[in-house]
């Protein structure tokens, strides 16, 4: 059973009750405290749908692993567990219907069982309470919307499916650049000078040129021939902007649960249907 230190510390935290399997059952809710001993007895855990049902677990036998509350029940045995109205206090008969539920017997005679805050020095004790053996074993009661034993109506319940929608991570979508290299081939026009040899004959308009040197001699002329070539430079210019946006698409999921109503049939009345 946790001492009531390990209560003060797990009321500050996100903590969860699991099996001893490791099998997560729902998030903590409240502690319940003996009157008399101030010790820890029970323990609510949310199950259901977003955390909209609560189950009480017996903490004779759990332990503390870090945040969490560990309990060797299973998982689908706490969530059949009674359901007991959340009212801060645990009356005798809610104690001994999820006593049996658990198969667990009541070590000692029943004293209550409050909520527990953290802030208080102590636990109220509810002082005018007898516990009333036969009414805390009675395995058949029912808890009713109405209480008196004598009313002769019987209340049938049943559970309802509530569907709602919760936004969680379901991936992640990135811009990633990255350099790719490519070979472009383009055309771009040079020129170039070529040597063309060209003959003249002696006119009287260069005549005088032509006489201008000595008679007989050896000699070079020489010209630079030109050419283009094609010149590479680059540049980084921009050429477009790319970003992510978001859509919200609509699609329709089945949900498909099982859900639990009570049937009332009727006995020595000579009608064998089961009424609903």
């Amino acid at each position: 059973m946790l001492a009531r230190e390990n209560i003060d510390r797990l009321m500050g935290l996100n903590g969860n009750v699991r099996t001893t399997e490791g099998d997560k059952v729902g998030s903590i809710g409240t502690f319940y405290t003996d009157d008399d001993t101030g010790e820890p007895t029970w323990v609510t855990v949310k199950t259901g749908l977003f955390g909209s049902s609560e189950s009480f677990i017996p903490l004779r036998d759990a332990t503390v692993e870090g945040d969490d509350v560990i309990v060797p029940f299973s998982k689908d045995h706490i969530k059949d567990a009674p359901r007991v109205a959340e009212d801060g206090h645990l009356d005798p008969g809610e104690e001994s219907r999820l006593y049996n539920h658990y198969g667990l017997e009541d070590e000692r005679g029943f004293s209550g069982h409050d909520d527990y805050a953290g802030t208080r020095d102590a636990v109220g004790t509810d002082a005018n309470y007898t516990r009333d053996a036969d009414y805390a074993r009675d395995t058949d009661y029912a808890r009713d919307t109405d209480t008196r034993r004598d009313d002769d109506a019987m209340t049938r319940s049943e559970e309802r499916l509530n569907v709602g929608t919760e936004k969680q991570a379901a991936g992640r979508a990135r811009l990633r650049k990255y350099i790719t290299t490519e070979n472009v081939t383009t055309t771009v026009p040079v020129q170039r000078e070529e040597v063309r040899l060209e003959r003249e004959p002696i006119t009287d308009a260069n005549a005088g040129d032509a006489m201008s040197g000595p008679d007989l001699t050896e000699s070079e002329h020489e010209v630079t021939i030109h050419e283009e070539r094609p010149v590479v430079e680059k540049e980084t210019v921009p050429v477009e902007r790319v970003r992510l946006e978001k859509d919200t698409v609509t699609d329709d999921v089945e949900v498909n649960e099982e859900v639990r109503k009570e049937r009332i049939e009727t006995e020595g009345t000579g009608i064998d249907r089961d009424r609903r």
